[in-house]
């Protein structure tokens, strides 16, 4: 038997809230770049966790304030467009 995952529920959050993107880049990209130019003059952090094994791509961790689903959602896809990001959680 497969569990079925039900995607469709909404988070429950108290806005506005400090939300945490992981995000990861190819090694010779600066994500604080990145970061900024995507968030231009919205305040945030970033922080690097770690390199892969191969050493070829560096996660990193964003933290920024959101103000509600949309914000947080609109952001989300904008980390996801940027053609130097590979992946965000």
């Amino acid at each position: 038997m497969v569990a079925k995952v039900d995607n469709t529920k909404e988070l429950k959050l108290d806005y506005p809230i400090n939300w945490k993107y992981k995000i990861i880049t190819a090694k010779e990209h600066n994500a604080k770049n990145i970061a900024k130019e995507i968030l231009q003059e919205r305040e945030h952090s970033i922080k690097k966790s770690q390199n892969s094994t191969g050493g070829k791509y560096a996660s990193h961790s964003l933290e920024v304030l959101v103000h509600n689903a949309d914000d947080r959602k609109a952001l989300f896809e904008a980390l996801k467009k940027h053609k130097h990001i590979k992946f965000v959680l």
